[in-house]
């Protein structure tokens, strides 16, 4: 099997998507070196999970998303959840904002699953850059990353109920691991389903 692009659909290639990308490619519209996700001396895709994040530090384990869904699934709070009853959000809406309660540095984008005007908790996927360049979206500015959840592979420990483990999101676009508490572990037919809570960088 050849080498594949990772799945972040980040755009930097100037295709549309992962998939797209790959069609140009076989079509010769596209080098593999045009995804920055490519290593040129080996001809595979550079390890997206070795063990350590962008800025050296370890982590326990990855969390994937659930089969068919496109990234790990993240519940958020707006730093003003009032928004979500005055704005009515609801599922399919697009958000923007930045997960300033966590300190990352980069504005995200994300798809609306579900959202709670009493609470202001928003249930969604972050999905690709480019759908909020092109569709209209709500911009909520910053919010408190509530949760995750998803299909955990271990890389160096198991996720352990209640601990606090490092760990890293799959489709993380700056590659970086974070830390939360361990809520919910439950093995599948899919694999160990995990939830985390408490998250920081």
């Amino acid at each position: 099997m050849g080498w594949i692009p990772p799945g972040k659909d980040c755009g930097l290639c100037g295709a549309a998507s992962c998939t797209a990308f790959s069609e140009l490619l076989a079509r010769g519209a596209k080098r593999h070196q045009d995804c920055p996700f490519y290593q040129e001396s080996s001809g595979v895709q550079k390890s997206l999970y070795s063990g350590f994040d962008l800025l050296g530090l370890s982590y326990d384990f990855v969390l994937h998303p659930f089969p068919g869904e496109p990234s790990t699934r993240k519940d958020i709070v707006p730093f003003r959840p009032d928004l979500v009853e005055k704005w009515n959000i609801k599922a399919g809406d697009l958000l923007i904002g930045r997960p300033a309660g966590a300190g990352c540095p980069i504005n995200h984008a994300l798809r609306v699953t579900a959202a709670d005007p009493v609470s202001g908790i928003i249930s969604c996927h972050v999905t690709s850059p480019i759908e909020a360049r092109n569709e209209d979206v709500l911009d909520v500015k910053a919010y408190h990353v509530h949760a995750f959840e998803g299909i955990a592979e271990v890389v160096s420990r198991e996720p352990t109920f209640g601990l606090r483990q490092r760990f890293l999101p799959g489709y993380c676009l700056m590659g970086l691991s974070h830390t939360g508490v361990i809520n919910t572990i439950i093995m599948t037919a899919d694999g160990l389903r995990v939830r985390v809570e408490g998250i920081s960088l």
